[in-house]
């Protein structure tokens, strides 16, 4: 796919203004109550890491740079997919679980845990093809997952008092609180190795989009 085309250039603002709006408004109307403001959450993680990866990908569009800043894209990519499964996995379960029982609010939500992520996974797949090389998104994914787990654990659990649980209180996510230290560790695991799973299968669908394109490209 011709990156520089019209079709793609719109798209990329599309991609790119919705979550620079998205990112505006937790700066500014976000839940700034707690130490940490709305970034306790790995979900705005996502977000600003999803508008520096649109914010990239239509600088090279428009020729601005030319680095290709694949490994930005991927992680992008596959934290949203972490962001997705777990949010949906648990509100599905207890809504509680996420929102400590709060409301929720439609366009914030669903643009945050559905509309997005998939913007940011179609560009990565079907436009920037950026999964051809995906083992050199381990690391950095790794890295950032750790620098999160890091931050809820020194930073905001320290200076929050909600919400609480049965064993501790101030993580970001409820059901954080009512897990032993041990527990939550394992579930970190399990998450992280989930990451590199998902590495893994978006790399594997990435080479196969490739090879399928190519001999099209080459025509």
């Amino acid at each position: 796919m011709n990156i520089h085309s019209h079709p793609v250039l719109l798209y990329r603002w599309v991609v790119f203004l919705l979550a620079a709006g998205y990112c505006l408004h937790q700066l500014i109307l976000g839940s700034w109550g707690g130490a940490g403001g709305p970034f306790r959450y790995l979900t705005i993680w996502a977000l600003f890491l999803s508008f520096y990866a649109a914010s990239r990908m239509l600088a090279l569009s428009e020729h601005r740079i030319t680095r290709k800043h694949e490994v930005t894209a991927m992680c992008a990519a596959v934290l949203n997919v972490m962001v997705v499964f777990l949010y949906w996995r648990l509100y599905f379960t207890d809504p509680a679980l996420v929102n400590n029982g709060g409301p929720i609010i439609w366009w914030l939500e669903y643009y945050l845990h559905a509309l997005g992520p998939a913007l940011q996974i179609i560009d990565a797949l079907f436009i920037g093809t950026v999964f051809r090389r995906a083992w050199r998104a381990a690391l950095p994914l790794v890295i950032i997952i750790g620098a999160y787990v890091a931050w809820a654990e020194l930073f905001v659990q320290r200076f929050n008092d909600r919400p609480s649980g049965t064993v501790t209180s101030g993580l970001p996510y409820p059901f954080l609180n009512s897990m032993e230290w041990a527990d939550r560790v394992t579930f970190y695991g399990v998450n992280a190795a989930t990451a590199l799973g998902l590495l893994v299968i978006f790399g594997v669908v990435g080479a196969l989009l490739y090879r399928v394109r190519r001999p099209h490209a080459a025509a």
